[in-house]
């Protein structure tokens, strides 16, 4: 009899273990109490700690709250996204049971998580030992595919099984990967649709959205993150205490390289951040610990929480205790020039989308056409600009020799390392304008017109820096994005320069419509025969034109966007953040389009000098601002813009 009260008493128990309340436990502090990683699974194994990864608290949490029925997570690699997947299932099974569809793209992946992952979750996780009964015991329920526990059942498929998403109603839905899944399972449609259907009936249903993201505008989880919070993971600068998300722009490095039987390979140096509003530069180490201890999620659609209860989180690779940022970058310089291998660091170290370059050639193409050039300037240029992109760090530099009918010469590009306050950076600038470039018979010209980016932290040093130059006509510009509706260059405009506060002085500044101006160097880049719009570049190694040029340069594409004032808007391409080089090649170019030379009467002139016997002086042109088509063409006015004929 005794025996048989045991056996009931052992029933009964079982039975009513899934109906005992939940203890007051959120996910993350069931995980910290209970949940265990395996060896196999974990670099390091042992007791969960959420405060090793804080940023996954909050999402964790967020499926303890009444009012959130979805959450999803956009995530990088190596950053823990799989076990904010376990963590919950580990809690329902504990805590809260029910019915549960854990939803991978193919049945393949499901079964090959259940093994490496959820079977030794509960192997080694005690609590989750007690409730999820050996697989090999007698009706168990315990499969590779299936694991019964009291109160619930969690079920693996991939996203291909119809049968499995369309039948048998389902309380929490777990979606893993979804960037990867099948647009359609069989013949039934959408799957995440079809199995959403199937919790229409819980009035606590939950589902978890996780992925990776993959290509822009073809996105599953992109679209998803939309329809909630979108909230992302951001620490404050130790410098100024704005809170910002760590991107890859924000990242600044030095690199050296080396090239072995062909192969180059790159070993990243000096990785530091340089923050978005105040320049303030910190270490990885730094951010990092600030990241652990004052590190938020901050949304840029709160009102989807009240009205439709999502909450969706984007996170990348940069606060991962696990990735270093000189990890990172180093697979991002050995992937330039390999488009799958760069989409495959943009996607799992970035954490963002990627997107196509479109009908623009790659940089190979660019790199396989330079040429040697004789001496600093080929035939052919009769005018010399120069573009200057400012940076927090630095300036950077391409002289541009212009010639008929749209044709140009990359002469010299390269980077001047300072702050731009700095006046050493500046003597720099001048050792580039000053210098007089020489073709092969000797005579030479110098750079006609300067024009300097005035945009970022150092508007006002610029300013007085090109006023100090006025006299080698060095320009502030200003780039105005407005779409095709605003002319390339405009006349010059005299704006203050105020420096800590005290009015200095005023200095000339133009006005230019970037975009007119990209799309004017795309479609000349596209003429692949040397003459009119033909972009020429030097295979000269001292000339600064190797495939990281290329790769800044071709680093922004034009895209449509709907419900846009003016639709057509100039995008960096996922991988290309760096677009200096392109900035510089337009600044060069407004400067020849202000300057608008004669250049019939600068080719006869160059022409006559060629010809004129060696003499003591050294033949040099120097184009001055104001030399118009519409000037005089009396000869006695060319004294007025030429120096030493």
């Amino acid at each position: 009899m005794r025996r048989i009260n045991k056996r009931l008493q052992s029933v009964f128990k079982k039975a009513v273990q899934g109906f005992q309340p939940p203890e007051d436990l959120t996910v993350s502090e069931w995980a910290d109490k209970n949940r265990y990683l395996s060896p196999e699974a974990s670099a390091e194994p042992g007791r969960w700690r959420t405060s090793r990864t804080p940023y996954l608290k909050v999402p964790m949490d967020a499926f303890n709250d009444p009012k959130v029925n979805r959450i999803v997570m956009v995530a990088a690699s190596q950053v823990g996204k799989s076990e904010l997947e376990l963590n919950i299932i580990g809690y329902i099974i504990d805590q809260d049971p029910g019915s549960i569809l854990y939803i991978h793209p193919t049945d393949g992946a499901a079964k090959e998580f259940s093994k490496l992952r959820i079977a030794p979750m509960i192997r080694d996780s005690p609590t989750l030992r007690k409730k999820v009964a050996e697989p090999k015991s007698r009706d168990s329920g315990n499969t590779i595919l299936q694991k019964v526990f009291p109160g619930g059942i969690l079920t693996l498929c991939g996203s291909t099984e119809a049968h499995a998403l369309a039948s048998k109603p389902i309380r929490t839905i777990i979606g893993d990967e979804r960037d990867r899944w099948a647009t359609t399972a069989g013949d039934e449609g959408d799957p995440w649709a079809l199995a959403r259907a199937r919790q229409i009936t819980f009035y606590n249903a939950k589902a978890v959205e996780v992925s990776t993201p993959t290509i822009k505008n073809a996105s599953a989880i992109e679209k998803s993150f939309a329809e909630g919070t979108m909230e992302r993971w951001c620490v404050p600068c130790p410098h100024c205490g704005e809170y910002n998300n760590i991107k890859f722009t924000d990242i600044r490095f030095d690199k050296e390289e080396r090239e072995i039987q062909g192969y180059r390979s790159y070993t990243a140096t000096d990785v530091r951040y340089v923050c978005p509003h105040c320049a303030g530069i910190s270490k990885e180490s730094v951010i990092k610990a600030k990241s652990r201890t004052e590190g938020k999620w901050m949304a840029e659609n709160p009102e989807a929480y009240e009205e439709r209860g999502c909450r969706s989180f984007w996170l990348n690779a940069f606060v991962s205790p696990w990735e270093s940022w000189k990890t990172i970058i180093e697979a991002y310089l050995n992937a330039i020039g390999d488009t799958k291998r760069l989409q495959v660091v943009y996607n799992t170290r970035f954490g963002e989308l990627w997107e196509d370059r479109g009908n623009l050639e790659d940089e190979g193409v660019y790199m396989s056409r330079r040429e040697e050039y004789s001496a600093d300037l080929p035939d052919g240029v009769l005018v010399l600009t120069c573009g200057v992109d400012t940076q927090d760090d630095r300036l950077q530099y391409e002289v541009v020799g212009h010639g008929h009918f749209g044709e140009t010469w990359g002469i010299q590009t390269g980077v001047i390392m300072g702050t731009p306050d700095d006046p050493d950076v500046w003597c720099g600038l001048d050792d580039v304008i000053n210098k007089v470039y020489r073709f092969e018979e000797g005579h030479g010209l110098t750079i006609s017109t300067t024009f300097v980016d005035e945009g970022g932290h150092f508007t006002q040093e610029v300013r007085l820096a090109c006023n100090d130059r006025f006299d080698k006509k060095v320009f502030a510009i200003k780039g105005s994005s407005g779409g095709s509706g605003v002319p390339y260059t405009s006349p010059p405009r005299r704006v203050k320069i105020v420096i800590d506060g005290k009015y200095i002085g005023r200095a000339w500044q133009y006005m230019l419509g970037v975009d007119a101006g990209k799309q004017k160097i795309f479609d000349n880049l596209r003429v692949m025969t040397p003459g009119a719009k033909y972009c020429h570049f030097p295979l000269n190694e001292d000339r600064g034109y190797n495939r990281e040029f290329f790769h800044s340069l071709l680093s922004e594409r034009l895209v449509y966007i709907k419900n846009r004032k003016n639709p057509w808007q100039w995008q960096k391409i996922p991988g290309h953040e760096r677009n200096e080089a392109l900035d510089c090649r337009n600044y060069a170019n407004a400067a020849f389009a202000a300057l608008n030379p004669d250049l019939d009467r600068i080719a006869k002139e160059i022409k006559s000098t060629k010809n004129k016997k060696k003499s003591n002086r050294q033949g040099l042109v120097e184009i001055t601002q104001p030399s118009r088509r519409t000037e005089s063409k009396s000869s006695n006015k060319l004294s007025k813009y030429y120096d030493g004929w």
